[in-house]
């Protein structure tokens, strides 16, 4: 599935950026291009996770957290963090814009597991473990918030409370972690001005039309256009300047445009399909190590997707993180690929 639905954004992409690539860049197949080259280092990622015995991942847990810190922090540097869009989430490196938020999501998923899969770690729901382990967490968070980066934030604290629950901690306290999770979630989505626009139109986009509900609106028509079977292939008039970001955070507008109901519902299946089977894997995983990192994988790849669509058809707010294998965008296709080379490494050595 993960295959098909990394294809499916190859076609995509292609589909998605070819218009305004060819005004911008004077070629069609600009955006294209950039992916298949990332596509191919994610292949290669994959395939080196598959690989490799996924117990050696344990020492590399607190220094992939370390460098993900570091990264992090560069972002915020004038100089050096590249801001769009008012928000600074990137580096750039030579000819190469890296996303340090994408390697956060894979340092958390490796350091959580090797964490929490220590002896005693779930014996330790109220200890040092747990303080140890929202620290870390919330730290990361903090970062992302400074960018500021709500999406990813949502999925690191997916993350941590996926690793808890997989780690075996009280449901209690669980609870209580969920309840205050959500509580500060819905704090921060009101902390700030253009969050509470963005909440705005969610709730009716027709306020403000040609400003905060625009990407709302042209997303709908787009999605309504589709209709069961689609318009076709290339044929969206969404790309024609209408919906912003169609290649990246707004692809799936697109992939309901073109290729109707049946195409975005045969989308979501594969997502649904990603998560038992993960679920599974870490299910009959033979240690709780790979237990926690079959897990995590899972979760980023499942929240993730949900947080996007659920942005594009309007039933959550805009975050701005790519739906997982279809954006465009190197480094998140890159990470994905090498954290599903995990759960595939995890898959052939289930019970």
């Amino acid at each position: 599935m993960a295959a098909l639905l990394t294809l499916l954004g190859v076609v995509m992409v292609l589909s998605a950026s070819s218009v305004n690539d060819l005004r911008l860049y004077d070629d069609a197949w600009h955006h294209l291009k950039r992916q298949l080259s990332w596509l191919f280092l994610g292949l290669a990622a994959m395939v080196t996770m598959m690989r490799i015995d996924y117990q050696r991942l344990r020492a590399w847990g607190t220094p992939l957290m370390v460098v993900s810190a570091l990264l992090l922090g560069l972002v915020l540097v004038p100089g050096v963090g590249v801001r769009t869009n008012g928000s600074a989430r990137w580096i750039d490196v030579g000819p190469v814009t890296f996303q340090p938020s994408e390697m956060a999501k894979f340092a958390v998923v490796v350091y959580m597991a090797s964490l929490l899969s220590r002896p005693g770690s779930a014996s330790a729901g109220t200890g040092s473990m747990l303080r140890w382990t929202l620290l870390v967490s919330g730290s990361v968070g903090a970062l992302l918030m400074a960018e500021p980066d709500f999406g990813t934030t949502v999925i690191v604290g997916a993350l941590t409370f996926s690793a808890l629950f997989f780690a075996g901690i009280r449901f209690r306290t669980l609870g209580s972690l969920g309840v205050g999770g959500l509580s500060l979630m819905a704090g921060l989505s009101l902390s700030s001005g253009y969050r509470r626009q963005r909440l705005r139109g969610l709730l009716d986009p027709w306020t403000d039309p040609l400003n905060t509900g625009w990407q709302s609106i042209q997303s709908a028509i787009a999605i309504s256009n589709g209709g069961l079977d689609g318009v076709g292939l290339g044929a969206s008039r969404a790309k024609w300047g209408f919906l912003p970001f169609a290649h990246t955070d707004f692809i799936y507008a697109i992939v309901a445009e073109e290729m109707g109901l049946i195409g975005a519902g045969l989308v979501v299946l594969g997502y649904l399909l990603i998560g038992l089977v993960g679920l599974s894997t870490a299910v009959r995983a033979p240690d709780a190590f790979g237990r926690l990192l079959a897990a995590g994988v899972t979760t980023w790849i499942v929240v993730q997707a949900l947080i996007n669509i659920g942005g594009v058809m309007g039933i959550l707010p805009i975050t701005g993180v790519p739906l997982p294998f279809v954006s465009s965008g190197g480094s998140s296709l890159v990470m994905t690929m090498g954290a599903v080379g995990i759960l595939l490494n995890g898959a052939r050595q289930a019970r």
